[in-house]
């Protein structure tokens, strides 16, 4: 993958629209899915980021349309947000400013480690590592910016 390429404003980075593959395999049960789609990150009001991702999650052979919406807040710098689930409440921090960053997020008695690294200033990516006694999965995201019109 090369090395990292450090985002010194992270919202200004993320604004616009990105092109979303992600694969999702259960190390338990061996099952793979794969969901394709677009997300949309939107000014919000006052400050930050909305993030819409829609598209369609293949599960098992089973393609179902598959959304969700996050809010990215600005961090204590330009380099760094504060992600909260949609109703506001705490997911993760980011911070992009070498390009790399691992962020925990514990959810019951399972624990999701996401490691982010940015390639260039059109591709960046996500996994996802989730591990307890509920789940055992890999969930992997490539984002790519999609050329603007004009």
């Amino acid at each position: 993958m090369g090395g990292f390429w450090p985002v010194e404003d992270v919202l200004a980075y993320l604004g616009g629209t990105w092109r979303v593959e992600r694969s999702v395999r259960d190390l338990a049960s061996g099952a793979e899915g794969r969901f394709t789609g677009t997300t949309v990150f939107d000014p919000l009001e006052g400050a930050g980021l909305l993030h819409r991702e829609s598209g369609t999650f293949v599960w098992q052979g089973v393609a179902r349309p598959a959304e969700r919406t996050l809010r990215f807040l600005p961090g204590d710098g330009p380099g760094r947000a504060l992600v909260r689930f949609a109703d506001g409440r705490p997911f993760h921090d980011l911070d992009l400013t070498s390009g790399h960053w691992v962020a925990d997020h514990p959810c019951s008695a399972d624990l999701y480690r996401g490691e982010f690294t940015v390639r260039d200033e059109h591709h960046w990516r996500s996994l996802w590592r989730v591990r307890g006694p509920a789940k055992d999965l890999v969930l992997t995201t490539d984002y790519t910016r999609r050329a603007t019109a004009g």
